[in-house]
């Protein structure tokens, strides 16, 4: 089986190339590496795989040096060309669509990135998977689809139609557009809705990483709507393994478009995740208390329960294990001195 993975220099899209590679497929990771956060942390991620920075070139294909069967292509999705070049040639089995322009506060500020990346850059994806069949598209949606809904667990059935931000508009457009692709060609596709994912690897930009950098360095951390908020954190293998247990297994129905919630089914209240990184560092947190930030929402919390009862999704990792574990990869990544 031979793999596309989209975001592969991305937090989870690395951590799937690795576990795909891991279970026997060929895998092809395509990345812009952008600079939405630091780029030698990505490079870092495909120097993990065996992509070497120093190798890549623009639209050329990267054999790693660690898989005979991985390589590794840099292009922008918005590059059609290029898309339906790379689709024509290497003939996916499946696609994993993991890129995007990520984050709820920067689409306030630079929308045009989200419209270009997460509407037509998917648009793209589309269009190559209609052209050039796989057997499965599995794309990244967002618990952000739901929007300030105080209807907690979130269900997949919940009305998402109602975003509070250009980000989450974008997933939503994703799923509408997937769900059009599946109707009028036949193509397989599973929309997963991430409930804020943390881990070693992880972004820079979320609130996990921000936390235990600052703490780490003595610094203080803006805590917003004076931390009355519930976040359902997800370690990173829990996400890998419920996207690697339903990949072999498309939708078998007229329309075969389905999508899922994927997270922990657990929500943490915000101080209470800041609290276990002090226990886990051994430092205290320097907090400023400040209001709700635009285009955030105050509870996130995953019904996970059709992604069990369909694929035995059950998440194991708990916040005081994940976070110790992230605490020791980042300590060996980020020396102190």
């Amino acid at each position: 089986m031979k793999a596309l993975i989209t975001g592969a220099a991305g937090f989870i899209g690395a951590a799937v190339a690795k576990a795909l590679l891991e279970q026997g497929y060929e895998a092809v990771g395509l990345d812009n590496i952008n600079s939405y956060y630091d780029r030698s942390l990505k490079y870092a991620r495909l120097a993990e795989a065996g992509i070497p920075q120093g190798l890549i070139r623009e639209g050329a294909l990267t054999a790693s040096k660690r898989s005979d069967a991985y390589r590794f292509v840099k292009m922008e999705l918005t590059d059609r060309q290029g898309m339906d070049e790379l689709f024509a040639s290497e003939r996916f089995d499946t696609v994993i669509h993991l890129a995007g322009q990520a984050g709820v506060r920067y689409s306030i500020e630079n929308p045009f990135s989200y419209v270009e990346s997460n509407v037509v850059g998917f648009l793209n994806v589309l269009e190559c998977c209609r052209h050039y069949p796989v057997r499965h598209l599995v794309y990244a949606s967002s618990s952000s689809v739901y929007g300030m809904s105080d209807h907690v667990p979130y269900a997949e059935a919940d009305m998402t139609d109602k975003p509070v931000s250009l980000y989450a508009a974008t997933k939503k457009a994703d799923e509408l557009m997937a769900y059009a692709y599946s109707h009028l060609y036949g193509i397989p596709a599973t929309g997963l809705r991430f409930f804020t994912v943390y881990g070693p690897w992880g972004r820079p930009d979320m609130a996990p990483f921000l936390f235990l950098k600052a703490i780490l360095e003595r610094k203080p951390i803006r805590v917003f709507n004076h931390g009355n908020l519930q976040r359902d954190f997800t370690y990173i293998d829990d996400i890998v393994n419920g996207l690697t247990r339903l990949l072999p297994h498309p939708s078998t129905e007229a329309v075969p478009h389905r999508v899922y919630n994927i997270g922990h089914s657990a929500p943490v209240p915000l101080m209470e995740f800041i609290h276990t990184i002090e226990r886990v560092t051994g430092q205290k947190a320097l907090m400023e208390m400040t209001d709700m930030q635009p285009g955030d929402v105050y509870c996130t919390y995953a019904d996970t329960s059709r992604l069990q009862q369909d694929f035995g999704y059950k998440p194991s990792v708990s916040i005081e294990e994940g976070i110790r574990k992230f605490y020791d990869w980042y300590v060996s990544f980020f020396p102190r001195p």
